[in-house]
């Protein structure tokens, strides 16, 4: 009674700004820096400086010495103030938060944004968690 035929399962392709992954790659930097936010322009129209392009070229090393189909090795920063460009997606990088490198795989939804969006410095408040000291009736709990 089941005859009906199934439709393969369609992914939705990613876009940034209109232009599909494939072509992103190849885009030259000049205009990739049109296709980002103001912020961002302003960043790359200053010059990426010494430590952000060295971040780069780690990347693109950890890229080259890996095998095929598997994750390229932690490329550990603290800048997390670097833009993230389409170069950089598929690279496995160490966000530094003031305590540990939290490891982020960077996607291509991450491009545009910066590396310290994908690494939380603070703990987030836990509310209701009461402590010692939280209420008057703590009081009359022994402390041992």
């Amino acid at each position: 009674a089941d005859t009906t035929t199934h439709r393969r399962r369609t992914f939705r392709k990613f876009t940034f700004r209109g232009v599909d992954l494939e072509q992103l790659l190849d885009v030259p930097s000049e205009e990739f820096m049109h296709m980002v936010t103001c912020r961002a322009r302003r960043k790359f129209q200053r010059g990426l400086k010494r430590k952000p392009m060295g971040l780069i070229k780690k990347l693109r090393v950890a890229k080259q010495n890996t095998p095929e189909l598997e994750k390229p090795a932690c490329v550990r920063t603290h800048l997390r103030n670097m833009i993230i460009v389409p170069e950089m997606i598929g690279s496995v990088v160490g966000i530094y938060n003031g305590k540990v490198f939290n490891q982020v795989e960077i996607k291509p939804d991450m491009i545009g944004h910066y590396l310290g969006e994908f690494s939380i410095t603070y703990k987030p408040v836990r509310h209701g968690r009461p402590g010692m000291g939280a209420t008057h009736s703590s009081r009359f709990i022994p402390l041992k």
